[in-house]
Parts: C-alpha cells; sequence; structure tokens
C-alpha cells in the first residue's frame, strides 16, 4: 500500500485468494455506507457514491451487492460506521497514516497498535506524521481509453490538473483536493473512463530501508494492516524498490 501507486495494489489485490478478495468487497462496502448515508443513495447527486460504484465495479465487486449495500445504508440499516485516522512510525522511522471505517472504536484501536507493536513501530497521536504528507486528488484513468497520449496529456493540463504519470496503461492524474469534482468530470466529458477518483495522502519525503530485516518487519505490518477489514487505506513514506 505505496503512499504513490495506490492502484497498483488494487490490482495485486484482485489476483488474491477469493477470501481476500472479499475482504476488498467488504471494505468497499463500508465506504458506500458513510457516503449514502452523508450524500443520498442517488450517485447522479452524490459524486462520492458514483466514485465508489466506479471502484466497486473496478474490483468486480458484483451489481447486486453494490445495490444491495447502497439499499441497506438508505434505509438506515446495519452498522453505523465512522472514519478514525490514526498515526505512527513503522520500524526505522516510516511514517504512517492509517484511515479506518470502524463502527467500534475500542476494537479498532487495539488492533491498530497491536500491529504496530508486534513489527517494531510504535503508534503515536494525532498530527505526529501527518505534516509529512500533503492531500492530492488523485485520478485513475483507465489506459484502454487513452487512444494518444500527447492528447491525453494536453486534456489533463486543459481540464485543471497539476500533474499526471503513466505506468503499464494506468494513468494517475494529480489535481489540488477542491479541484477533484471538476476536473474528473472535464475528463469524462472529454471521453475517458475511471478507475478511481480519491483524495490521497502523498508523502512530501521518503525513507529508504537498508536492512533486510527491517524490510521484512516493514512488509508484515503492511500486511497485517492490509488483512483487518477495518483499515480502508495505509498511506507511507517508504521507498521499496520492489
Amino acid at each position: 500500500m505505496s503512499g504513490h501507486s495506490k492502484w497498483k495494489n488494487i490490482m495485486h489485490k484482485k489476483e488474491k485468494t477469493d477470501a481476500q478478495r472479499a475482504s476488498v468487497f467488504t471494505k468497499i462496502g463500508k465506504e458506500i455506507s458513510i457516503a449514502v448515508r452523508e450524500g443520498g443513495p442517488d450517485p447522479v447527486s452524490n459524486t462520492r457514491l458514483r466514485d465508489l460504484i466506479q471502484k466497486a465495479k473496478a474490483n468486480n465487486v458484483p451489481n447486486d451487492n453494490i445495490e444491495r449495500v447502497i439499499k441497506k445504508a438508505a434505509g438506515g440499516d446495519g452498522a453505523q460506521y465512522e472514519v478514525v485516522v490514526y498515526e505512527g512510525y513503522g520500524i526505522g522511522g516510516v511514517a504512517v497514516i492509517v484511515e479506518t471505517t470502524t463502527d467500534n472504536r475500542n476494537r479498532t484501536a487495539a488492533d491498530i497498535r497491536h500491529s504496530f507493536d508486534k513489527c517494531g513501530g510504535n503508534m503515536g497521536t494525532t498530527g505526529c506524521v501527518s505534516f509529512m504528507f500533503a492531500d492530492k486528488g488523485v485520478i485513475v484513468v483507465d489506459g484502454k481509453t487513452v487512444a494518444d497520449e500527447d492528447r491525453f496529456m494536453e486534456d489533463v493540463m486543459e481540464c485543471g490538473a497539476v500533474d499526471f504519470t503513466g505506468d503499464d496503461g494506468i494513468f494517475e492524474v494529480f489535481t489540488d483536493p477542491s479541484e477533484l469534482p471538476s476536473v474528473r468530470d472535464a475528463l469524462a466529458e472529454k471521453g475517458y473512463a475511471f478507475l478511481s477518483a480519491e483524495v490521497e495522502k502523498i508523502p512530501n519525503t521518503y525513507v529508504r530501508l537498508e536492512d533486510e530485516e527491517q524490510r521484512t518487519k516493514m512488509n508484515k505490518l503492511l500486511g497485517m494492516l492490509e488483512d483487518n477489514d477495518d483499515v480502508q487505506n495505509v498511506w507511507h513514506n517508504w521507498e521499496d524498490d520492489e
């Protein structure tokens, strides 16, 4: 779950076991529930819900599952989730931010703290590492809809983006957080399709771990956090060659 190429991680998740895919479905379902509760069940007026539906489809979540979650949330049924963010340091001073969606703060806090402790890190207080990151809108464009990269670059800048990168058929467009919806809609009008569109935390600086044991423990921490159904996103500033 790197801080600057989250979509690569999503692609990796799609190749995992059925149980792990089910965990991805669960996490997206929680996000959809919150979006419906806060903005209503209509994806036309609720742009956050619209983006999450696209994200769910990109992760092969069946339409029936998506519709069931929306209907349940609109009816006020099910757990009442809230977003809680934790911060801390992994081994070697790697800054880590963990965004969770939970219906039990005590359980989630205990689980996140255990993950840090188990892997040589420390869970800290709010604000202890967030100053090392900047919020940016990140729109992941499906490369199948990009016929001409030069034209795409022109369109991206014309639509108000600040930067973009392209690799292996995946294009990430970066925007100011407040401009994310308008840039996304402008690109959609030009015929581009999206795999996701979210505000992410991008590291200002990166940390390298030269020791193999430290890299092993850092990978273990990220794996434990990824496997926690309450965890939605993990951002960190570990620069890993792999």
